[in-house]
């Protein structure tokens, strides 16, 4: 008898840690849609239409790198962020990091074409972002927004425990 582990498949060689990250945006179209996940993310099969092309434009600013200060809060946009715990990754449109007192509380922005819907899909990929963002600062992200173009509203989502959860499910 060896002590030397079986594997049934090629599958079981590979590491968890070192598979490729699950991208912020796959999670709001699982949680929205499993199919439309994996015809986007696993079969890369993608079709523009008048929607995808006014997100499109909507995030032509947002996907800018760089960085302002408004009102004492400092923004950076096209922030690269990613979590090795979660195995997710992908870039926040916008970070504000509110001064507390004990230093910066970082609050991501979503930007989105449309209007708040009624499934999670939107809060889903927001909540990923502050998972991303508390691995990456040390700093508890307590919640974020999501920015809609169409009512021109941020909707502020708080990061409670059932959503939490529901992000690390999608993921």
């Amino acid at each position: 008898m060896t002590d030397e582990p079986t594997f049934s498949s090629a599958e079981d060689f590979v590491d968890e840690r070192s598979a490729e990250p699950v991208p912020l945006a796959a999670l709001q179209h699982a949680v929205y849609c499993m199919r439309q996940a994996a015809l986007i993310h696993l079969e890369r099969l993608w079709a523009e239409n008048l929607f995808t092309a006014e997100g499109h434009v909507l995030h032509i600013a947002a996907d800018k790198a760089g960085w302002r200060k408004a009102r004492g809060i400092r923004g950076v946009m096209a922030l690269p962020i990613a979590s090795c715990e979660h195995g997710i990754s992908g870039v926040a449109d916008l970070v504000e990091f509110h001064k507390t007192e004990s230093g910066e509380t970082p609050y991501p922005v979503e930007y989105k074409r449309g209007k708040p819907k009624r499934h999670r899909a939107d809060e889903v990929q927001l909540c990923a972002q502050g998972l991303c963002l508390e691995e990456m600062t040390g700093q508890k992200v307590p919640e974020g927004a999501l920015y809609y173009a169409q009512t021109k509203r941020r909707v502020a989502v708080p990061f409670d425990e059932a959503l939490r959860q529901l992000t690390i499910e999608a993921v």
